[in-house]
């Protein structure tokens, strides 16, 4: 099994390139079951996920070609030859429940194993299910698989979200957009990627209003057609990288970093002591004085502080001067990686969906384990800040969403390399 040896005590100096959206790429590929015709996809990330969602895709009878080195996707969808996503490739990623609605929009019926992905909390689809219900389809959950059907097609509808999620709102928008008449989906999540995949549908021939809002109004259409879309930045790699020469010091400049797609992440990270500076075609982030200074963080729903960058923070609040709060409201189960920084010389305690972390002068290399994909980041950050070696295990979380961490890191002068087997 792959390992990540990172020596700490070097300061980053240098640039890293930010690669397309994870979680808008993952969105955008299924999109393209709306329409008989095909949907280009550039900006795409490397990862073991697009692979996954390809593999998915390939199951259902696309053609999907990878151009560029994958940085281009061409996805075919003229013959869907098969409408069950089986357990077997859905159990590697919750987004593959975003086919779903996709397929019961164009065809009427799906059926759609119920998801996996990281251990982080429960994660429900009710929602989903809910909304295709007021959309008007028929639901039955048996043997593990959700079997939807909407033999007469989908019905424009005003359905109100108990809570904004960005799965849900996702699914409901795409399979929206082929419903007959108008439907309103209110309290619904404004992540970056929701505006994306609702600029993409446009081009597809969709009719949108809303994205960015707590309110979606679609007027659906017959037919979705031809299109090619650039993926948005992925604003929790260009968070997670803005945080590395703060944990370090040094300064680092970030290509394709708009401080609009973190911007209640960059106001606590200059409340700790980072200097952000925004060029036309970059961040660049660097840390003022020696000290890092503590802040309370509390994970909200866009636009406030993103869950995904929960983990990373801790590793920085780690060496802070002060005691941080951390208030995780997203997701259960998200403090896995703090007892691993402790394995380091850490002091926090957690209680329930709240840790505590009190500041201490230096972390130690050791050998610790990642649990999920933004774990395994959070750990490398604290390797490179920390006293001697840390080899972080179980790896292979990172490749679902980080691309070319070591290269990345490794050309702003850190000491870190990947070990195989």
């Amino acid at each position: 099994m792959d390992r990540i040896v990172v020596s700490g005590g070097t300061a980053l100096n240098g640039q890293i390139p930010i690669s397309g959206a994870k979680n808008a790429c993952l969105t955008l590929m299924p999109a393209a079951l709306l329409s008989e015709e095909p949907l280009t996809l550039t900006n795409v990330p490397r990862l073991s996920d697009i692979s996954t969602m390809t593999e998915l895709l390939e199951s259902l009878g696309c053609e999907v070609a990878s151009l560029q080195g994958g940085r281009v996707l061409a996805i075919g969808t003229e013959n869907i030859t098969n409408h069950t996503a089986d357990y077997d490739i859905v159990r590697k990623m919750r987004a593959s429940i975003l086919v779903l609605g996709p397929m019961l929009a164009r065809d009427g019926h799906a059926v759609v194993s119920l998801p996996g992905g990281c251990a982080i909390g429960a994660r429900p689809v009710d929602i989903h299910l809910s909304g295709f219900e007021a959309l008007g389809a028929e639901l039955d959950l048996r043997d593990g698989y959700i079997h939807a059907k909407a033999p007469n097609g989908l019905v424009g509808t005003t359905y109100e979200m108990p809570f904004a999620s960005v799965g849900a709102t996702e699914n409901l928008l795409m399979a929206a957009t082929l419903a007959k008449g108008t439907t309103v989906l209110k309290n619904v999540a404004r992540e970056p990627e929701i505006v994306d995949l609702a600029e993409c549908l446009r081009k597809m021939g969709a009719q949108i209003d809303g994205e960015g809002t707590s309110t979606l109004t679609i007027q659906g259409v017959d037919r979705l057609g031809a299109a090619a879309h650039q993926v948005v930045t992925d604003r929790i790699e260009l968070g997670t990288y803005m945080l590395a020469p703060v944990i370090t010091g040094g300064s680092v400049e970030l290509l394709g970093g708009r401080r609009s797609l973190v911007s209640a992440f960059s106001d606590k990270l200059e409340a700790a002591g980072a200097v952000i500076e925004e060029t036309a075609n970059s961040l660049i982030v660097s840390r003022k004085g020696e000290q890092i200074s503590a802040v309370d963080v509390v994970t909200e729903i866009h636009p406030g502080f993103p869950t995904d960058l929960q983990a990373q923070m801790m590793a920085l609040l780690t060496l802070s001067n002060g005691t941080s709060v951390l208030e995780e409201k997203i997701f259960e189960n998200r403090f896995m990686h703090a007892p691993e920084l402790i394995r380091m010389g850490a002091d926090i305690e957690v209680h329930g969906g709240t840790a505590k972390v009190h500041g201490v002068k230096s972390l130690k290399g050791a050998p610790v384990m990642a649990t999920d994909l933004r774990a395994s980041i959070s750990l490398i950050l604290a390797g490179m800040a920390a006293e001697g070696e840390t080899v972080v295990s179980r790896v292979y979380h990172l490749d679902r969403g980080y691309e070319h961490v070591v290269r990345k890191l490794s050309a702003c002068g850190a000491k870190i390399e990947r070990i195989s087997g």
